[in-house]
């Protein structure tokens, strides 16, 4: 492929729509340096965001700024490498956090739990500044928010013991995605109406890809706050709540 198909020609308007790899330049069947080098970079990114500890510290600092009490817990795992062979234990939470969760007990209408995820990057980069956007809109709407809870090594099921503990209706479990190639940094948000021990990921709503170049921290809030009201009007989540907020913000 030659030069300038790669770099003025028909691929280059492409390229700055999206992030995703096309129109790479080759030397015969092979990719050339640049683009290889590229792909090795993207490649080590993912590979240090997956194994990247989340600073608590930093965190538990940036969350304190939002005006609720900080919780900190931590889940059944005991490193980080048990934690990537050992899904279930990251669903569990450590012996003795109801010392922790247990004075803080609601009721709440909703809880938000922050976890590292496979990618930690992405809550210490992202989480504070959704929570900045939308905790203001359940204020406005008088909802109950229960004290901010980070979990370490913890996975999206997490959420349900801690809200069942600290008896929120509703569950927000923002958590690092799995890395990819372009986007080591992505946040996911799952929310849950009633979450107890039978839920299952089909009773969740999901927000992908939140971060500045995927959905963006202002429309993140508005789609959180607007599936928190259609569960709580129907009671329910998951693959019976459909989620009509893209719809709602292409409206007047």
């Amino acid at each position: 492929m030659s030069d300038d198909l790669t770099e003025q020609g028909p691929w280059a308007n492409l390229r700055r729509l999206t992030a995703a790899r096309i129109g790479l330049k080759r030397s015969g069947a092979s990719l050339s340096t640049a683009p290889l080098l590229q792909f090795a970079l993207a490649h080590a990114q993912a590979r240090d965001a997956v194994h990247e500890a989340l600073d608590e510290a930093k965190l538990t600092a940036d969350l304190g700024a939002l005006g609720l009490p900080v919780l900190k817990v931590a889940s059944a795992v005991e490193s980080r490498q048990q934690y990537l062979m050992r899904p279930d234990l990251g669903r569990q939470l450590a012996a003795g956090v109801d010392a922790v969760l247990a004075p803080h007990s609601g009721p709440y209408d909703v809880a938000f739990v922050v976890a590292d995820g496979l990618s930690a990057r992405a809550v210490q980069a992202h989480a504070a500044s959704v929570l900045r956007e939308v905790l203001p809109v359940l204020r406005k709407d008088d909802w109950r928010v229960a004290p901010l809870v980070i979990a370490r090594h913890g996975r999206v099921a997490i959420g349900d013991e801690i809200a069942a503990r600290v008896k929120a209706d509703a569950v927000i479990v923002l958590i690092g995605e799995r890395p990819g190639l372009s986007s080591p940094d992505s946040m996911g948000a799952y929310l849950t109406w009633q979450p107890h021990a039978q839920t299952t990921d089909a009773d969740r709503n999901c927000i992908s890809n939140i971060r500045p170049e995927g959905i963006g921290y202002a429309d993140a809030a508005f789609k959180i706050a607007s599936i928190l009201r259609a569960m709580k009007t129907r009671r329910l989540s998951g693959v019976m709540l459909k989620d009509e907020s893209d719809r709602l913000m292409l409206e007047p």
